[in-house]
């Protein structure tokens, strides 16, 4: 009886430690899309960074911030709001980075797509005309489709690879392509260099509307970027007359501080969702993740 009772024990004992010690079970029902400082690196073409390396980046970025201001206004509260305000200056590069890898990419896409359509005339087959692009295509998307060609060389998947290729790409247009791709592939038939066609001159369409909205909506977003960096600007200038600086020390100032932030922060995100084009999101891409 004790000898049951002890293996009882022991196996309980072992389950307990497996649910803790050992990796959780990764196939398709735990499969999670990925969060948006995922998306937003893999966006900007940083997704060998982790979101972990973002968020200490954005704590170092704070701590930075809130020293140079302390060192130069000595007021610790001004310090601390600014430095608040400085975590989150990685996150502006790195979404600006992204807006302008994802112009970059719009604007040479119907190049790269008429390259395509002009390899599968000359009698190149599908995986080959996207191989090539890597040598012909336009420069920013060499390196996305040399990947893909060595991934097709090393395991002749072509419907894995062109998966690989979307997670490389992280770009809206880039998931269209690739899926119709994949679709004349599997349907065959002669009609690939007509679909190249008509997407191309689609998306020469569309990059130049939106680019005539973009430059019509500048003033929105540079008009909000100065209204909230105006009033910081000025408080920084305002540093070197300790007398009116000291007066942020109080209570009084500290609120002023907090309440002035919040208005700056809520009137900058209002305004950047006003003037703010609509952007395409990666349907395709969330789908796939999701199953």
């Amino acid at each position: 009886m004790g000898l049951v009772v002890g293996l009882g024990l022991g196996v309980g004992l072992l389950l307990i430690w497996s649910a803790f010690a050992l990796p959780r079970s990764t196939g398709p029902s735990a499969t999670r899309p990925p969060g948006r400082l995922a998306r937003l690196l893999a966006g900007a073409g940083l997704a060998e960074v982790s979101v972990t390396g973002l968020v200490l980046v954005c704590l170092a970025s704070s701590v930075v911030v809130a020293v140079t201001v302390q060192v130069i206004t000595g007021t610790p509260p001004i310090a601390v709001v600014l430095g608040a305000m400085g975590a989150f200056l990685p996150i502006v590069i790195v979404g600006a980075r992204a807006r302008r890898r994802q112009r970059e990419f719009a604007e040479v896409w119907p190049e790269a797509i008429d390259n395509l359509a002009s390899a599968v005339r000359a009698g190149l087959s599908l995986p080959e005309a996207l191989g090539g692009l890597a040598v012909r295509g336009p420069e920013p998307l060499r390196e996305a489709f040399a990947s893909f060609a060595l991934d097709y060389q090393v395991t002749g998947r072509f419907s894995d690879c062109l998966d690989r290729l979307k997670t490389t790409l992280s770009d809206p247009v880039g998931d269209r392509v690739v899926e119709g791709l994949r679709i004349a592939r599997e349907v065959g038939g002669g009609e690939l260099g007509r679909l190249l066609r008509h997407l191309s001159g689609y998306l020469r369409d569309e990059q130049r509307t939106r680019s005539e909205l973009e430059a019509r909506q500048a003033w929105a977003v540079n008009g909000a970027r100065l209204a909230v960096a105006a009033p910081w600007l000025v408080l920084l200038v305002m540093s070197s007359q300790p007398d009116v600086i000291g007066r942020y020390r109080s209570s009084a100032g500290v609120l002023v501080l907090v309440v002035g932030a919040a208005i700056c922060v809520g009137a900058y995100r209002v305004m950047m969702r006003i003037g703010r084009l609509p952007t395409e999101r990666r349907i395709l891409a969330e789908t796939t993740a999701g199953v």
